[in-house]
């Protein structure tokens, strides 16, 4: 590829900002040559080229060249946006207050996470009976880049022993180290090369995980589609680790997951091939040498053990609810033929949860939190007024907890904790942050708006009061839909700072996601994966039509599949937005499943090898595939990182090459490439201010501003 020069010429506009400067300020970008390789596969009789190929290796020096190019080109041109700074010094002092977890007991100790303000890794403290306060664990002392991250820990039930997982530089692979919490020394060998895994104790004698065998070439990007679950005994080696589920051939599933009932009487493994649906397993632990009985055999339905009494079992599941339900049983009897409704299924879905001998059903209305109270004999008890109207979590604890603590927070009110009491249903605020926000300023509305084919979606918009609705905010339209996964409404410092400049930031319930159940999720999966992209299309629209933005000041945000939404939105229609930021995307969807557990997402998109009418639907929006000759795409930052493990950034390297050969006009087309990061979790505070600050500065900037709309 020739290298290309490109003028950026940006908008002379002023929008409603008495500062706003207005002069021309071309901007050249000087692409790195990206060499083009002759690759071809055929599928159905099909070929289809695949150029860029070479940039799936992550092992290779060219790739790291590549890397280094294309970021030195991306800083260059960010360094010169006149307000980057102003934005980054704004999330640094939004960012620097003092955070909090909710409190949980363990042992003689009360536990919460704290973040003093700017610090990259939130500290794991403890109170002891006397209320003395002490360090437990800090992360920040992991590594010296603070990219050594703490990503789990569960402590055995008496709380004397605690098992933690660290992911390093971003990688889902994980090591396991066990504490003794009295000394907090470590107790036996480091384990190492676990991946999507929980902890479960078994007692105080050891604790059950997953992990698949180390692929062979690169672990970042090899596939891995057999876990195992394994049992660890403690002050053992982890070579004699007893496998437990997923060596033979019947047993070969993509994700395995164990977990130990709290009575410490049953041993449930749940199998899945995908990220939906799953086989599910039981073991009495109290009889030595237990058979692993069948509760349900197929994996067409979610289902998992909330709870037990004795042998009585409670189970949620959408086996014939899609909203999901709860059901009893009997241990000895498992089997869906002898279930009994204990909480049968509503018109809204249910989250539910258990602590204080209670159990609380979170029900999702329009993607709102209302929540409900039931004894263990399926009594409603009452409906737990919520402080608002918003996202509520954490309802929940152990049996003989009185007190426990819940979170609550929306778009524009940062999260605070109440401790409620289980038997009088009050509750009363525990902690609320100190921030320098006020978000008495600020509104979030929820409006419906109809797609493509006359379904309603629902969207929450959220802004300053008194927002003149005359096409010219600069507007976040963020999306997901996909993998069952509900955007609820939640604050954001990132968003915070955005909404300050006068930005709007809209959030839409896209088909694919679970806001509204099963039927839902498969509404925008396979061969119905475009009316995703038609919702949020059609978001779009509304916002245009309804004069809170225009095309000119509308960017195109989100993250892993949905970095895939706007990626196959800005190929499909490359005139709604005038910025596009796909982050760690799903973008070349015929060879996706070939990496990491990649062969996982087949419930939400299917694969080319599946028929050639899957084959054609996917080429047919294959982000990857769809970019064109001749045409004038969005401003469009692609961002990604070097180690991500889960979305190979090979998906991103391609679609940021592909659009640099082929895009017409002066929007840049950049990507921003994180080194020694991964798919987003851990990634320390340092890091995502500079991201943010990079983001929020590349958007304004390519809308046209000279100066940030709130200069003040």
């Amino acid at each position: 590829m020739k290298k290309v020069l490109i003028s950026l010429f940006t908008l002379i506009i002023i929008l409603g900002c008495k500062n706003a400067k207005v002069e021309k300020t071309p901007l050249a970008v000087n692409y790195p040559q990206t060499k083009s390789i002759d690759s071809v596969d055929t599928y159905f009789d099909t070929e289809i080229k695949d150029p860029y190929r070479w940039l799936e290796d992550d092992r290779s020096t060219e790739t790291e060249d590549w890397v280094k190019e294309q970021n030195k080109v991306t800083f260059s041109y960010l360094d010169k946006i006149p307000f980057k700074s102003k934005i980054k010094n704004r999330l640094e002092k939004l960012w620097n207050y003092e955070k909090l977890t909710s409190p949980f007991k363990k042992g003689n100790y009360t536990y919460y996470y704290k973040n003093d303000g700017l610090q990259n890794q939130y500290v794991l403290y403890r109170k002891n009976l006397e209320g003395e306060e002490e360090v437990f664990l800090n992360p920040n002392t992991f590594s010296k880049d603070g990219t050594t991250s703490l990503s789990t820990i569960k402590f055995s039930k008496d709380g004397s022993l605690a098992a933690y997982l660290i992911s390093e530089g971003g990688s889902d692979w994980r090591k396991a180290i066990v504490l003794d919490t009295k000394t907090k020394e470590v107790i036996g060998d480091t384990l190492v090369d676990i991946k999507f895994s929980d902890i479960s104790w078994k007692g105080n004698e050891g604790f059950y995980y997953s992990s698949y065998d180390k692929p062979e070439g690169s672990e970042l990007s090899a596939k891995t589609d057999q876990h195992k679950v394994y049992y660890h005994k403690l002050k053992t080696p982890q070579s004699s680790d007893e496998l437990i589920y997923g060596g033979v051939e019947t047993e070969k599933h993509r994700y395995v997951g164990a977990s130990v009932t709290e009575d410490n009487t049953y041993l449930l493994i749940s199998a899945s091939t995908s990220t939906s649906g799953n086989k599910l397993f039981i073991k009495d632990l109290s009889i030595p040498n237990a058979p692993l009985v069948t509760i349900l055999d197929h994996t067409e339905t979610d289902s998992s053990v909330i709870e037990n009494v004795d042998s009585k079992l409670y189970i949620v599941t959408n086996l014939n609810a899609p909203n999901k339900k709860i059901v009893t049983v009997d241990a000895a009897n498992p089997t869906p033929d002898n279930w009994v409704d204990f909480i049968p299924e509503t018109e809204n879905v249910l989250s539910p949860n258990t602590g204080g001998g209670y159990f609380f059903a979170e029900y999702m209305v329009d993607a709102i939190s209302k929540v409900y109270q039931y004894n263990y004999n399926g009594k409603l008890i009452r409906e737990v007024k919520l402080p608002g109207i918003g996202s509520a979590g954490g309802f929940g604890g152990k049996k003989e907890d009185k007190d426990f603590y819940f979170s609550f927070s929306n778009y524009k009110t940062p999260g605070s904790y109440y401790k409620y009491n289980v038997e009088s249903g009050e509750y009363n605020l525990y902690w609320t942050p100190e921030i320098d926000f006020n978000s008495d300023e600020y509104e979030s509305n929820q409006v419906f708006y109809t797609s493509k084919d006359g379904t309603k979606i629902p969207m929450l918009i959220t802004h300053k009061k008194g927002v003149e609705l005359n096409g010219k905010n600069p507007t976040i339209l963020y999306g997901y839909g996909g993998f069952n996964i509900s955007l609820t409404p939640s604050f954001s410092i990132t968003n915070a700072v955005w909404m300050e400049q006068g930005g709007i930031y809209a959030v839409p319930n896209l088909r694919g996601g679970g806001e509204y159940g099963k039927k839902w999720h498969d509404a925008g999966t396979k061969m119905q994966k475009q009316n995703v992209f038609d919702d949020f299309i059609a978001a779009a629209e509304y916002l245009i039509e309804n004069k809170y933005t225009s095309s000119s000041f509308l960017a195109l945000r989100g993250g892993s599949n949905g970095g895939l939404l706007v990626g196959a939105t800005m190929t499909q229609r490359p005139d709604i937005a005038k910025v596009a930021l796909p982050a760690v995307g799903v973008l070349d969807m015929l060879r996706y499943h070939t990496f990491t557990a990649g062969a996982g997402w087949a419930y939400d998109y299917g694969t080319a090898n599946d028929s050639k009418e899957m084959f054609n639907y996917l080429k047919e929006y294959s982000p990857v595939h769809n970019v064109k000759e001749g045409v004038s795409y969005p401003a469009t930052m692609v961002t990604t990182g070097d180690h991500d493990d889960r979305v190979v950034p090979a998906h991103s390297f391609k679609f940021a090459a592909e659009l640099q050969a082929k895009q017409t006009g002066a929007n840049p087309t950049l990507i921003r490439i994180e080194t020694n990061a991964g798919h987003g979790a851990g990634t320390p505070v340092s890091k995502t201010i500079e991201q943010y600050a990079d983001i929020f500065s590349f958007t304004l900037f390519n809308m046209g501003f000279k100066t940030l709309p709130n200069n003040n």
